[in-house]
């Protein structure tokens, strides 16, 4: 437990690894991109898994292990992959998501996905997700495959995005993540930019979409992004954990969104097993911008107070859960209040 502060990881997959899983090269470059960054950003002293150990299929049992009773999470999200072509199921099938949801009910929040490219089977399964699983929210990729090549679709397609978008809001769901940046395997780089959110963000007021990975290495463009739209939000989601290993290159990112967007639009997420949590929770709560950054860009400085923000209000509060109500169920200390 960090003080009173409440921790929601807003990302946990149960992966599955198993080379039979993959479809093919472009499914096993996926795989070994993860592991590259597990390997890489995992900080020194802390446990790098061998890669025979690391691609397996996880069970949630395992997650679950690893998220609560090795970490200070407080709540997480079972968070799945609409990666059905590149992995038989997805890499992170919605299924085990909700089985790992069901083991935690009253601390794990389950999301849903599906692939709008799919017309009335992605609605009929964001109806199945809601209605007998009880997601809360849904995430989303911007790349799909066929025949080995990339088909992508954009957040403010008429088309493709808006009928699932408005089926999300007719089952009373107003909040999506999208996958931005980041591009991994055979993902060309175009298809992850943030340019269409601008439109999703526009079109649909009332759905607060969450941007993953804060849309690196696309940053700025974010940035003028989200300072433009409320209901745009950046997750730190695999940007957290440069914290140790790239301590610099982390702070200019979180400078600029705290500079820009301010502290009440960036979320937490750890992507464990990607990464263990423990540790970026840790080396976060620690951790200062170094004053010339300060100074010298005019970026605000990382009080306590955006930190228990970041690491858990904000995240509560987009799921529209009271921050002391939450802290009384989890049985947390009320500390002291903070100077707004």
């Amino acid at each position: 437990m960090i003080g009173d502060a409440i921790v929601f990881d807003g990302v946990a997959h149960p992966f599955n690894f198993e080379a039979d899983n993959a479809y093919g090269p472009a499914g096993t470059m996926f795989s070994n991109h993860l592991y590259a960054f597990h390997a890489t950003l995992t900080p020194e002293g802390e446990t790098v898994m061998p890669s025979e150990e690391f691609l397996h299929k996880w069970s949630p049992d395992e997650i679950r292990e690893m998220v609560y009773n090795q970490s200070d999470n407080d709540l997480v999200i079972a968070m799945p992959l609409p990666l059905t072509d590149l992995y038989r199921d997805g890499l992170s099938a919605w299924q085990r998501c909700a089985e790992l949801a069901a083991l935690d009910p009253d601390r794990t929040v389950f999301w849903g996905t599906c692939n709008p490219l799919e017309g009335k089977k992605a609605l009929d399964d964001i109806t199945r997700q809601v209605e007998e699983f009880g997601a809360k929210g849904f995430k989303f990729y911007n790349v799909r495959y066929e025949d080995g090549g990339p088909v992508p679709w954009r957040m403010d397609d008429p088309k493709v995005a808006f009928p699932v978008f408005e089926h999300l809001q007719k089952l009373g769901i107003n909040l999506v993540g999208v996958h931005k940046g980041v591009p991994l395997g055979p993902q060309p780089v175009e298809f992850t930019q943030t340019w269409d959110m601008d439109g999703a963000a526009a079109n649909f007021p009332d759905i607060n979409f969450v941007i993953y990975h804060v849309g690196l290495p696309f940053i700025d463009e974010t940035c003028w992004q989200l300072i433009r739209y409320p209901n745009l939000h950046a997750s730190l989601a695999a940007t957290i954990n440069f914290v140790v290993r790239a301590p610099r290159m982390f702070a200019e990112i979180l400078g600029k969104l705290l500079f820009w967007c301010g502290e009440d639009k960036i979320v937490y997420g750890s992507e464990a097993p990607l990464f263990h949590p423990q540790w970026a929770i840790r080396a976060f709560w620690d951790f200062q911008l170094p004053q010339d950054l300060v100074d010298g860009w005019g970026y605000p400085q990382l009080t306590e107070q955006a930190k228990r923000k970041i690491l858990g209000e904000n995240l509560l509060r987009l799921h529209g859960m009271d921050v002391d109500q939450a802290r009384a169920r989890l049985g947390k200390p009320q500390g002291q209040p903070l100077p707004a």
